[in-house]
């Protein structure tokens, strides 16, 4: 390599890394004084970031949050039972969404289709469309992650503007985060589910119902 294109390429890579780290510093802090039960102090920073995706009241005091990939079965058959939690519990509870891309390149394009829809105003019904359809584009016998960005444009999702937004130096720099942060917590399936900083353990919709109900309780909501 010559070395005016050398020069080149590291002007470039520093562009892309100075443009990702501009958006962190400036992203509203949504994520704020939220419990973290006893971890340790480089779990505790690693379980919450303040770009993560909030489902519910940003300011809630009881926090769950889900490591899960939007190509897994169980995280699909625990959606609903989040949902309604959040519905139940009204503005007592939150649940903040943790990046997994344990199922390959599936998962991390459904991811970028996810956070270019967060970028459009329309996180949520993309969401739950690309669960609703999970058997069609993440079937383990023949998967189609190509379907991912078709149905999500079926739920509003500007298609065009997504293809720029899905490979932005910011939507790469959550996935490298979130796989680094997985790694810290010593996370190995999903879902894994923290409520207020506390793994839950036994495992389990029920289980999950009732801690979330002891956390309202205690914080007087």
């Amino acid at each position: 390599m010559t070395r005016r294109p050398l020069i080149l390429s590291i002007l470039v890579v520093g562009l892309a890394v100075f443009a990702a780290a501009s958006w962190f510093a400036t992203r509203p802090a949504a994520i704020t004084a939220t419990a973290t039960g006893t971890l340790p102090p480089e779990q505790a920073e690693a379980l919450l970031r303040p770009y993560s995706p909030i489902l519910g009241p940003e300011q809630a005091p009881v926090t769950i949050v889900e490591f899960f990939d939007p190509a897994c079965e169980a995280c699909r058959a625990f959606y609903p039972t989040v949902k309604q939690i959040i519905a139940e519990h009204g503005a007592a509870v939150r649940v903040v969404l943790r990046y997994t891309p344990f199922h390959g390149e599936g998962s991390e394009e459904a991811i970028r289709v996810l956070e270019a829809a967060r970028m459009q105003g329309v996180f949520e019904p993309v969401l739950q469309a690309i669960m609703r359809e999970q058997p069609q584009w993440a079937s383990h016998g023949a998967p189609e992650p190509g379907l991912v960005l078709q149905i999500a444009a079926s739920a509003g999702l500007d298609a065009d503007a997504a293809r720029t937004q899905m490979q932005a130096p910011q939507t790469t720099a959550i996935l490298n985060q979130d796989r680094a942060d997985v790694e810290t917590m010593g996370v190995s399936q999903t879902p894994t589910f923290f409520v207020n900083g506390r793994p839950l353990a036994p495992f389990g919709k029920a289980e999950l119902r009732t801690r979330v109900a002891e956390e309202v309780a205690a914080s007087g909501s």
